[in-house]
């Protein structure tokens, strides 16, 4: 768990901040520093397809958007930029007029983030401003674009639907707020004519990007415990919508897919992550909050594999393709692991800051973010 991750009042905001068992860094117990990195041979041939510098993240989190041909990219500072995701060429870059706390959302016509103080800056597909509107309170997720419309998720628990051509409110949903919840990013992903949105307290919401209308509401983690910490079971990262199934993970909860039209379960094991999940044909993988990464079968949620060499490295989001499953850490190394039965296959370095955002597949290329700025495009042969 990424102690920087917790935000409630500021009393438990101290107490957190001081708590050792929290920060498995904040000893130097060796059974709580992270797994040192041993030498590796590689087995799998990997090249840097080309890097950018779009600036750094602060303390938000920003992940590189693919819309068609391109790869949108956003830092704290208010830099917006446009890439060519085969080549890494800059198309555009903008300066969005204010800091920003979430970004970037795009469907290639229209580029959202979020700004300072819940401010909603919009631009057209070639950098210009289009509209600016205003949330109900701080706003740490990416926008998301898709049917006409922009959603954006507030800290608040409050979803709204903004018209992607002028900003006019489309409409607003509210959902309630556990009393204590991490501080990230909970995603959400359109896929057709709905919305898939990560709630905090273990919670998958379905809305219709038309209206707003709720189609599900499934609980992925059941809060346990006796302490509101002990209670915390937020949904982490990107929920991922693979042919009829949405797959998330919780925090202190579950890992599991569901019937993307219904919500009905089809598979949940217990885990605990502050990360998202990857889903393939085959499997789904998920890197736990203590650094060990798993496999498990997509149809039935068997265990395939499980890898621990990592531990406590602060593991990113990981990302399937071909034979790896490619994931970052605090250290900005991407590691490689065997997809079929997760043993490490190869690693290469970044710039040397954490890897905390979402990664992306741009056609042959896998793409990472780090919290520097440096976004790096691999080539896996």
């Amino acid at each position: 768990m990424r102690i920087t991750g917790i935000v409630v009042g500021a009393g438990l905001l101290a107490l957190t901040a001081g708590c050792s068992s929290l920060n498995p860094f904040a000893t130097k117990d060796p059974k709580t520093q992270p797994a040192p990195l041993v030498e590796l041979k590689s087995s799998i041939a990997v090249r840097t397809a080309w890097k950018y510098s779009v600036g750094k993240a602060g303390v938000a989190v920003f992940s590189p958007a693919l819309a068609g041909d391109s790869l949108f990219v956003a830092s704290a500072d208010g830099a917006i930029a446009r890439l060519d995701a085969a080549s890494g060429k800059e198309q555009w870059r903008v300066k969005a007029g204010s800091d920003l706390t979430a970004g970037v959302g795009s469907d290639g016509n229209v580029v959202a983030v979020g700004g300072t103080k819940g401010a909603i800056l919009a631009f057209d597909g070639s950098g210009k401003p289009l509209w600016k509107a205003q949330a109900s309170s701080e706003v740490l997720s990416a926008p998301v674009v898709g049917g006409g419309v922009v959603v954006v998720r507030s800290v608040d628990n409050r979803i709204t639907a903004f018209e992607a051509k002028t900003g006019a409110r489309r409409w607003t949903v509210q959902r309630t707020t556990p009393a204590l919840t991490l501080r990230n990013a909970p995603g959400m992903v359109v896929d057709g004519a709905n919305v898939y949105v990560a709630q905090p307290g273990g919670k998958l919401l379905a809305l219709t990007l038309a209206a707003g209308v709720p189609r599900f509401e499934v609980v992925v983690g059941e809060p346990r415990g006796a302490t509101e910490l002990e209670r915390v079971t937020d949904i982490a990262g990107m929920p991922v919508v693979f042919e009829k199934d949405v797959c998330v993970v919780s925090y202190q909860g579950r890992v599991g897919c569901f019937d993307s039209t219904t919500g009905v379960a089809r598979w949940t094991k217990d885990t605990s992550s502050d990360t998202g999940v990857a889903v393939d044909q085959r499997f789904v993988f998920v890197a736990d909050d203590k650094g060990a990464v798993s496999a498990y079968s997509r149809e039935g949620g068997q265990s395939a594999w499980k890898n621990d060499k990592l531990a406590l490295r602060r593991l990113s989001t990981p990302l399937s393709y071909g034979r790896a499953v490619a994931l970052g850490d605090y250290q900005g190394y991407i590691h490689f692991l065997s997809r079929e039965d997760g043993a490490l296959i190869g690693r290469v370095s970044t710039d040397g800051s954490p890897i905390q955002s979402v990664p992306v597949i741009a056609g042959t290329n896998l793409i990472f973010q780090t919290q520097s700025g440096t976004v790096t495009a691999l080539a896996v042969e």
